[in-house]
Formats: C-alpha cells, sequence, structure tokens
C-alpha cells in the first residue's frame, strides 16, 4: 500500500512540475514583454486608452514591433543603416568583439540558410572508448582546415544539465558517428542526465 502511494505522489510530482515550470516561464515572459510597454507616455498606455486591461498585449505589441523592424531591415535604406550602425560599432574596439560575436551566433542559429544545431553525431570523447553527443555547426574551413590532413568539420559539445554552455572542437568527419535522433531529442537526453532517452527511430 506504501509503495503504491509513494509511486502515484511521485507520478504527481513528475506530471505537474513540467507544467508548473513552463507555466512560469512564460508568464514570465509575458510578464517581461508587457513591462515594454512602460516605454510608452503614460498618457498613451493602453490601460488609460482602453476601458479594460488586456493580459498579454505586450506580447502581441513586441510581435508586431519584430516584424516591423524585420520589414525596415530588410529594405534598402534599413539595410544600408545596419550597415552603417554595423560600421560604427566596427570601430569600438571592446564592443567590437561583443558584437560581432553575438551576431554570428543569432546568424547561426536563426539563419533560414544555416545548417548549424541540425544534425546531432557522435564521437568518442574525451578519449578513445568514450562517447559523447555534439551537435554540426559548421565545415571547418580556412586556415584550420589548411593544417589538416582531414576533411574535418566544427562541432559544439554541450554540457549536461545546462547545454548552453560546451566545447567547440574540430574532429575529422570520418570519425563522426550520425545519429537519427533530432536535435530536441538530443537536448532532452543531455539536460536530462540520460535519464530521458528518446524513441528508437526505425
Amino acid at each position: 500500500m506504501k509503495k503504491k502511494i509513494k509511486s502515484t505522489f511521485l507520478a504527481g510530482i513528475a506530471g505537474i512540475i513540467p507544467i508548473m515550470l513552463t507555466a512560469y516561464i512564460l508568464f514570465s515572459l509575458m510578464k517581461m514583454m508587457d513591462n515594454l510597454l512602460k516605454i510608452i507616455p503614460a498618457e498613451f498606455q493602453p490601460d488609460e486608452l482602453l476601458p479594460f486591461h488586456i493580459p498579454g498585449l505586450g506580447v502581441i505589441i513586441t510581435l508586431i514591433l519584430i516584424f516591423v523592424i524585420g520589414l525596415i531591415i530588410k529594405s534598402y535604406i534599413g539595410n544600408k543603416l545596419v550597415v552603417l550602425g554595423e560600421w560604427f560599432v566596427g570601430k569600438i574596439p571592446f564592443v567590437r568583439g561583443i558584437y560581432q560575436a553575438l551576431k554570428q551566433l543569432v546568424d547561426a542559429i536563426f539563419s533560414d540558410k544555416s545548417q548549424s544545431f541540425k544534425k546531432v553525431v557522435l564521437i568518442e570523447y574525451p578519449r578513445r572508448g568514450m562517447y559523447a553527443l555534439a551537435f554540426v555547426t559548421s565545415e571547418t574551413s580556412g586556415e584550420a582546415q589548411d593544417r589538416t590532413d582531414q576533411k574535418c568539420v566544427n562541432l559544439f559539445i554541450p554540457t549536461t544539465p545546462n547545454p548552453t554552455s560546451g566545447f567547440y572542437i574540430i574532429v575529422p568527419e570520418d570519425d563522426l558517428k550520425h545519429m537519427d535522433m533530432t536535435v530536441e531529442e538530443a537536448f532532452k537526453l543531455i539536460i536530462s542526465g540520460g535519464i530521458v532517452s528518446p524513441n528508437k527511430h526505425t
């Protein structure tokens, strides 16, 4: 009887914690975006103009604003302004390095043409006989490739339980074992420390 009660209680915890954490993150994001409305002058605040409060209005306005900025950037004048802004930032030594690193990271993740983090591979790391999951970021090029005898690829090896940190390594393409699991399944496996295993692909 005690085992059944314990098992039921643990099942309840396992079921409710992901739901609560997901809801908490979503509500936190909505609250953060709603706070962005505070930059609008008080007399033009939606709560002042409307007779009732609209939850999540900040999310809608933020998404619209992002879309409008995207349209401006894709226009001829907007593109020239971005180039001018990047030229100006490029003249500031410390800021230049931070901006370029962040821009390359964002381009790698959100670019439609980017193949980064779309392939999961298995490699022998940190030594022979031990394996680690890694994500292919790109093919190795430039001096790093010129100084190797084999065709290589750039890999990112995430850490557990925080996959946003990890290691960058260059590995010969022949040493990779390509996996059938998706990037999402690989992240679940890494974050859980191997507890949550993906279903076997056929």
